[in-house]
This record gives C-alpha cells, sequence and structure tokens, in this order.
C-alpha cells in the first residue's frame, strides 16, 4: 500500500511541477545564482512548485449511460409484465392497466423514440420509478386489500384505489411522452430557423412571392 501510494505520488502533478522547479533551482545554482545556499533554494522551489500544483482529481464512476439504464429498464418490464399476467383484476381495471402498459412498452421499444427518452435523464427516472416501484405496488396493495375485504365485507371496493392510481400513473406518462413530443417539436423549429438564417434568398423570395400589382409600386 505505501509503496503504491510512493508510486502514484512520483506520477502527481505535485511532483511533477515541483521537479520542475526544482531543477529550475539547479539552472540557478549552475550558474552561481544560488550560492552557498542553492540546497534551500532547490528545496523552495520545488516545496512552492508542488503547492501551486492543480490537486489530483480522482477518476468519476463508470455509471451506466442512459441507452444501458432503458435495456435494464426494458428486462425489468418484461418480469413486470409476466407478474402482471399472474394477477386477476376486475375487467375494467385490467382495461386502464393494459392502456397503461401500452403506452410504458411504446416508450421503451428500441428506435428513434427511446432515443429520444435516454437523452432526458429525468424522464428515463420517471419511467424507471413507475416500472419498478409505483406500478408493483399499486397492484400488490391491491391483491393484498382484495384479501381483506373478502375477509370483512362492508369496506370500500380495493378496486376503486387502484383504478385512481392507475388514472395518475398514466397521466404521469402522458406528460412525459407529451414533453419528449416537445423535445422534437423544439428540434424541427430549430433547424427550420437554421436554414432561414443561412439563406441569402429568403428576402427575395418573399418579395418575388408578392402579387405583380403589388411589387415596384410606389405609395400614393
Amino acid at each position: 500500500m505505501a509503496t503504491s501510494r510512493f508510486v502514484g505520488y512520483l506520477e502527481s502533478r505535485k511532483n511533477i511541477a515541483g521537479s520542475a522547479a526544482g531543477l529550475a533551482g539547479l539552472v540557478l545554482t549552475f550558474t552561481g545564482a544560488a550560492g552557498s545556499y542553492w540546497p534551500v533554494v532547490v528545496a523552495g522551489l520545488y516545496g512552492a512548485g508542488a503547492l501551486i500544483a492543480p490537486p489530483e482529481r480522482p477518476p468519476l464512476p463508470g455509471f451506466p449511460d442512459p441507452s444501458a439504464q432503458l435495456d435494464a429498464l426494458r428486462d425489468d418490464f418484461e418480469r413486470l409484465g409476466g407478474y402482471l399476467a399472474e394477477t386477476e383484476l376486475p375487467p375494467a381495471v385490467a382495461g386502464r392497466l393494459t392502456e397503461l402498459t401500452g403506452l410504458l412498452a411504446a416508450l421503451l421499444e428500441p428506435g428513434w423514440v427511446a432515443e429520444v427518452l435516454a437523452q432526458d435523464p429525468e424522464g428515463v427516472h420517471t419511467l424507471s420509478r413507475t416500472v419498478r416501484q409505483d406500478l408493483p405496488e399499486a397492484v400488490d396493495s391491491f391483491v393484498r386489500t382484495r384479501w381483506w375485504t373478502r375477509m370483512a365485507p362492508g369496506q370500500e371496493p380495493p378496486e376503486r384505489h387502484l383504478e385512481r392510481q392507475l388514472v395518475l400513473l398514466q397521466e404521469e406518462a402522458e406528460r412525459l411522452t407529451a414533453g419528449l413530443r416537445e423535445i422534437e417539436a423544439r428540434r424541427q423549429e430549430t433547424h427550420t430557423r437554421y436554414l432561414q438564417d443561412r439563406s441569402p434568398e429568403q428576402g427575395r423570395g418573399e418579395l418575388r412571392d408578392q402579387p405583380p400589382t403589388t411589387r415596384g409600386r410606389r405609395p400614393t
């Protein structure tokens, strides 16, 4: 451990900067400018160089990029689909669930939609939270509460809460979809402005598009 630290210091910026300053001190020594105090000059310049050198920056941790996160999320979504297929749900709730999972599947499908999503870390987080936490918890809490309701009839039907939860998750997924669409719309508008700004014929083209009776007429 001590040897690796020593080797690491030899390769550090502080040692390199201090050594460069120390070499400058040796040059002063050879020219006679340092006199008999040359060891102090060399050591002082080395220490000064080491102090002003920028600190070492540790490497960033290698977290997976959003595209890799989406690949893992697709696997989790597939496992979630298997769990949902084994769960017995009322028809009305099952319809809501089908709409939600269909939208999630469309967002996660590999292709240009997923490429746009990968550029939105907050959107990836929202989708991950829905697949890995919110939707499984909603269905599981329904299954548990339904058993207790059957043991003690007369309580509020648990499917009402599940349906409301699915509606909220659907609205969240639709907001995410609308946000991604807005990104693409802004991209299209930006490209239009770029083409307009680089076209020197735009002004003359607009003039040619005017009716002939208005071209070249002096205002009265």
